[in-house]
């Protein structure tokens, strides 16, 4: 950094502390955002359990000292945000705009080059994991692209809990400066609804030397990324939000003023520690049950490399393999013997113990009971516990629902920018249709599953009825091919007894009527 820029630096500073500029210790000190700080402190609890940082756990061993060593505990949250993402989203899932060719032709030119599909699944599971996350689309290089936003540098600035419409979102550059100073520079962008029912964008950058504080306000231009940003940007004629914003479903019952969502471990932090405590407890146990057997100490003696004959005398020849772990030197009177010294592995009582946590767990965060643990088939997939429980049906059906209101969300504002010619460096806008007018079309394809027991309850039914063919009952319920299907219904046909002729029913008495015509005509004389 230069000497020009340590002057405006210490120009700007100088005008914080006089009140001139503005200085923030947290981004929420802001008087426009109207989320109290514990919100995102929670936040970021949540971010450390999906990261795994579990810290260390503090013992003392047998000689009374105190140590600490890594906990070997199980990420639940990863596994559960990456369930939930999977069978919610997926590469397969096709979003369309039906009403509009030109409209259709630049969503798909925009995703393709965004590579959308695949990327949204995967920051699903971090917005599911921490409870929200949004997308802001924006314009360079002449391209629509999209900038992913998490739950922790976003900041509604309202509470209004049915819907977020103007947010503020961070983000956070490191820069090394002269003498080894460490700078944090915090772009701010407020995106906020004018009484003219303009929409304005308001860019703000702030600069610290401590990474836990935001620090005092200084000139866009004083990275060279932000040079080129305006203060304040302002858009006419726009209906909707640039950016779309997704929580979680369900109630905030930490904060019920809070329009943001809950994370996975929100209301289920203890049971993900007792999971925790539990395998870290088995992982020691099956380490410390590693088979062990006490010799007498002049048993594990090395024999000299020297020669003399007291060496001799006080030494022994190898009794073991040098490659050997299992024999430990004791030291104790001459009647000492080999003693096995193996505890057994409490393998059933561990495994017992994390399944009720982890049947616990699932039922926490709504996911059915055997997602988690196994079976007598083995561990389920994604699809089987869905297939076979309503539970994870139920709860993914409340989550496509806040999916689909983010991607329309984003849709939106996609072609809000894609209709403002001057962010374009030709002029030209690349859309001149109506928002309103769009026909957004989500299918979900493979991610979606249905509930088994209510198809097949249904698709009997309609058999019954005559309304569904036998064949598209097996392939749909049964998970036939077509042509096993036909195979099966051949061999209920060859196996179904031919209903039986009326000549055959009065052979064996089976028709009153053919019976009595043949007595009737027993006796009579031929005329």
């Amino acid at each position: 950094m230069g000497l020009i820029q340590n002057i405006k630096n210490l120009f700007w500073k100088g005008s914080a502390a006089v009140g001139a500029t503005k200085s923030l210790g947290n981004i929420t000190d802001d008087p426009r955002i109207a989320i109290p700080a514990n919100e995102y402190e929670r936040i970021r609890l949540a971010k450390e359990y999906y990261r795994g940082g579990f810290g260390d756990v503090i013992f003392k061993n047998s000689y009374g000292d105190r140590q600490h060593r890594p906990l070997m505990g199980i990420n639940v949250t990863k596994m559960a945000a990456r369930r939930l993402a999977s069978i919610i989203f997926n590469e397969q899932c096709k979003i369309t705009i039906d009403s509009d060719d030109d409209a259709e032709a630049l969503w798909e030119s925009v995703t393709a080059a965004e590579d959308f599909y695949l990327t949204y699944e995967e920051k699903l599971e971090l917005s599911i994991a921490l409870g929200g996350g949004a997308i802001r689309p924006y314009i360079a290089d002449d391209q629509i692209k999209f900038a992913w936003v998490p739950a922790d540098l976003f900041y509604p600035l309202n509470s209004n809990t049915s819907k977020v419409d103007e947010a503020a979102i961070a983000s956070v550059t490191q820069r090394s400066e002269g003498n080894n100073t460490v700078a944090y520079y915090t772009l701010l962008e407020f995106h906020q609804w004018l009484d003219n029912s303009d929409y304005q964008i308001s860019y703000e950058l702030y600069r610290s030397t401590n990474k836990s504080e935001v620090g005092n306000q200084v000139p866009l231009d004083t990275l060279d990324e932000y040079a080129d940003l305006q203060p304040q940007i302002t858009f006419q004629g726009l209906k909707y939000p640039l950016f779309a914003y997704y929580k979680n479903p369900g109630a905030n019952n930490r904060n019920l003023e809070s329009p943001l969502g809950l994370g996975l471990v929100d209301n289920s932090i203890r049971t993900v520690d007792a999971i925790n405590t539990v395998n870290d407890q088995f992982y020691w146990e099956v380490k410390m049950g590693k088979r062990r057997v006490a010799v007498p100490a002049e048993m594990l003696r090395k024999f000299p490399s020297g020669f003399g004959s007291q060496k001799a005398e006080q030494s022994h020849p190898a009794m073991f393999d040098p490659e050997e772990t299992v024999y430990q030197a004791m030291y104790s009177d001459d009647d000492m013997k080999i003693t096995d010294l193996t505890s057994p592995i409490r393998t059933v009582q561990y495994q017992a113990a994390i399944d009720i946590y982890l049947h616990e767990f699932e039922n926490q965060i709504g996911l059915s009971q055997g997602t988690f643990t196994t079976t007598p088939d083995g561990v389920q997939t994604a699809t089987e516990v869905v297939s076979n429980n309503s539970m994870t049906y139920q709860t993914r059906s409340s989550y496509l629902t806040q999916v689909q209101k983010q991607i329309t969300a984003m849709i939106r504002a996609v072609f809000e920018l894609a209709k403002c010619g001057n962010l374009f460096s030709d002029g030209q806008p690349r859309w001149n249709g109506d928002v309103d007018d769009l026909q957004i079309n989500i299918d979900f394809a493979d991610g979606v599953f249905v509930d088994k027991d209510a198809q097949l309850k249904n698709d009997l039914s309609m058999v019954t009825a005559n309304t569904l063919s036998k064949q598209t009952f097996l392939v749909r319920n049964l998970g036939m091919s077509e042509e096993q299907a036909q195979q099966e219904l051949s061999l209920i046909k060859s196996e179904t007894p031919e209903p039986a002729t009326n000549a055959e029913l009065g052979l064996y008495g089976g028709d009153d009527n053919v019976n009595d015509q043949s007595d009737a005509g027993k006796g009579k004389p031929n005329s």
